[in-house]
């Protein structure tokens, strides 16, 4: 099915989705006054990791090898690295499974199981409406274990819920090497150059991690969690952990799962934001904040923190764009540096703060990454990685323009209508 297509079938599910009604957002205040009153001025990325481990109930764990994916290629290439040296256990967690990328992939995870490694996949419904019936049939028949999120059909397993989607991209092996980040399974990666104005033909910019280390068994443990939720058949107990430390990085999974009414990355990420004394530069690939969110970011702008903020100018969607462009004017008043990043479909969501903590994952800074969708993080604590992470932003800046309060401000009205427009519907783009 061609994606314009798909895009047709997806805009369909909107009126669904109203139907299934709308979450409210989390409170952070209490986080945000808990974290000023532990405030340290020698201290600050103690401070921070104090209050994140506080926030997720979960430690930093040291000891591991962190190296960044800048794009989607070498995502692949570390992931098909590490399906090919599985021995016990390979877990997969995709939001988009399409026909091509999901049959090559799949043809690695059948040969694994074939080889007698246990292999487990979970992909969402609404994001792989593309993936043929014929190639998940082929998995479950290879052996494999699939598990479709929240089908989009009556289904016993789950009740019925188009607006709760699993939006994370993650594998497991051997609860020791974990790749995560915002690379879906899909042919866009394969884009060299851009032959046509499309998003479907351009180049997508995209961002992972490669974490190998005693940290892999968080983010295992997130995984089963998804499993479990979904009611998916008993899984046996993952391998233990390798007793080695690869590396030196700190690093912590953060789970966002609107199920429990606590997303975590959003907690965190605005007590982050809270407690940014230098710098704070964020990409995301899809932007539209939320209240408290646009509020942390102008009050760090006040205080003479650095905020910049790397969106795209191209997407999949120009309502989203348009959605985020109704925050511009307020963000840009208080100092806060907003880019759009042109040539590529900018699809990474990242973030590094203060130069030392860093996050790589699934969320965009959106009303649907909060409040809708199943997300994973991985925060990093460690000055290299942060300046790797620091470079790769830097080079997003140099390809984007910059938008100028001024002529932003004196843009033409039927803009300002459009983007009113989109505002109104933003909790659910």
């Amino acid at each position: 099915m061609p994606r314009r297509s798909v895009r047709w079938h997806r805009a369909s599910f909107l009126a669904l989705l109203l139907l299934a009604g709308c979450a409210s957002l989390p409170a952070v205040d209490g986080d945000i006054a808990t974290a000023a009153r532990s405030a340290d001025p020698q201290g600050t990325l103690d401070l921070m990791r104090r209050q994140e481990e506080r926030i997720v109930h979960a430690p930093f764990i040291g000891g591991n090898d962190v190296r960044l994916l800048a794009n989607g290629q070498a995502t692949y290439a570390a992931i098909a690295a590490a399906i090919a040296g599985a021995q016990r256990r390979i877990d997969m967690e995709t939001y988009e499974f399409d026909p091509v990328e999901g049959a090559r992939f799949g043809n690695l995870l059948l040969a694994k199981r074939a080889a007698g490694v246990e292999v487990n996949l979970v992909f969402d419904s609404f994001g792989s409406l593309t993936t043929p019936n014929a190639l998940i049939e082929r998995l479950r028949q290879g052996g494999v274990h699939v598990l479709e999120y929240n089908p989009l059909r009556f289904s016993l397993r789950v009740p019925f819920d188009p607006n709760r989607r699993d939006h994370r991209k993650l594998l497991v092996v051997d609860n020791a090497i974990v790749v995560t980040g915002g690379v879906n399974i899909n042919q866009v990666y394969n884009n060299r150059r851009n032959h046509d104005d499309t998003p479907d033909g351009m180049v997508w910019r995209d961002t992972d991690v490669r974490i190998a280390g005693p940290a892999a068994l968080q983010f295992e443990h997130l995984f089963e969690r998804t499993w479990r939720g979904q009611n998916g058949p008993p899984l046996p107990p993952p391998p233990p952990p390798p007793a080695e430390k690869p590396g030196g990085a700190l690093v912590q999974a953060v789970g966002g799962a609107p199920v429990d009414g606590h997303p975590l990355i959003y907690r965190t990420l605005i007590v982050m934001i809270s407690l940014a004394r230098q710098s704070i530069h964020l990409t995301t690939g899809f932007f539209s904040p939320t209240p408290d969110l646009e509020r942390a970011l102008i009050a760090a702008a006040r205080r003479g923190v650095d905020v910049a903020i790397v969106v795209p100018a191209h997407s999949t969607s120009n309502t989203v764009i348009d959605a985020g462009r109704a925050h511009y004017e307020h963000l840009l008043k208080a100092g806060v540096q907003i880019y759009e990043r042109e040539g590529v479909v900018l699809h990474a969501k990242t973030a590094v703060i203060d130069g030392a903590w860093s996050s790589v994952g699934s969320a965009n800074l959106d009303w649907r990454s909060v409040i809708y969708n199943n997300e994973i993080n991985a925060v990093i604590l460690d000055r290299a990685f942060a300046r790797g992470l620091e470079a790769l932003f830097a080079d997003d800046v140099a390809h984007s323009r910059r938008i100028d309060p001024a002529t932003w401000s004196a843009r033409p009205l039927f803009e300002r209508v459009k983007e009113h427009a989109a505002h109104l519907a933003e909790f659910l783009l």
